[in-house]
């Protein structure tokens, strides 16, 4: 779990990444992926919705106004330029610049914003994969690895958002090398009596739990061409 204190930026950058990874954002839910009290959701909710930056949906669902949108994705786009920066440029692994992201994002200007940007090459996604706002840029499609039918060799797309907060699971992604553009193999001939999900990647095996393995998009190394019609 990420150590945040958990002001107004955070819960947008929450509602924000739970929404658009196709999650119900119920309070419930929201106080599961930030760790704290559903009373402190719900309070911090009305404050949100008093501020104008959420709504109640059908059903109690969170839902970001414009302006409430507005503002996550200036917080999510400095995050997620930090984490490139971070990993790219100054070496830290995946859990190191998740943490330290999400320290300097609320101090970035606009100006250091777009120098960073410009000084990064104009990245459209973060190290795990998912698109930068405002970077122009399309979400790849994929399909979790729990659904790809072995034997199959496929390529890493992305890595789920909300698979961030785990500190330890983003050390291991990126140690053993299972990050966007990364070829897994996976084997076929898995008895129905083993667990987990078989991959490997280059000289080294794995067993992926499958609540990990459902966090990697995942899509075919060489898809099939589409039919000229």
């Amino acid at each position: 779990m990420v150590p945040r204190t958990h002001g107004l930026e955070q819960y947008l950058e929450a509602i924000y990444v739970l929404d658009t990874e196709g999650e119900t954002v119920l309070a419930s839910v929201l106080a599961d992926y930030l760790h704290v009290a559903r009373p402190t959701v719900t309070q911090t909710v009305q404050r949100m919705t008093a501020a104008g930056y959420v709504t109640s949906g059908e059903g109690r669902e969170i839902v970001l106004t414009p302006e409430g949108r507005k503002k996550a994705e200036v917080i999510v786009r400095r995050h997620r330029l930090l984490e490139r920066w971070l990993s790219d440029e100054l070496g830290l692994d995946w859990a190191d610049a998740h943490v330290e992201a999400g320290r300097l994002e609320h101090a970035v200007s606009p100006l250091v914003e777009e120098r960073l940007y410009e000084k990064l090459g104009h990245p459209t996604t973060c190290p795990h994969g998912n698109v930068i706002p405002g970077s122009g840029a399309r979400q790849t499609k994929g399909t979790p690895l729990t659904d790809i039918a072995a034997p199959a060799t496929v390529k890493v797309i992305r890595i789920y958002e909300q698979a961030e907060e785990d500190l330890d699971l983003l050390r291991f992604l990126h140690t053993a090398g299972i990050v966007p553009g990364a070829i897994l193999d996976v084997p076929d001939g898995r008895s129905p009596y083993e667990v987990g999900v078989p991959i490997r990647v280059g000289d080294q095996s794995y067993a992926l739990d499958e609540q990990v393995a459902r966090r990697i998009l995942v899509a075919p190394e060489n898809p099939a061409p589409s039919e000229e019609t």
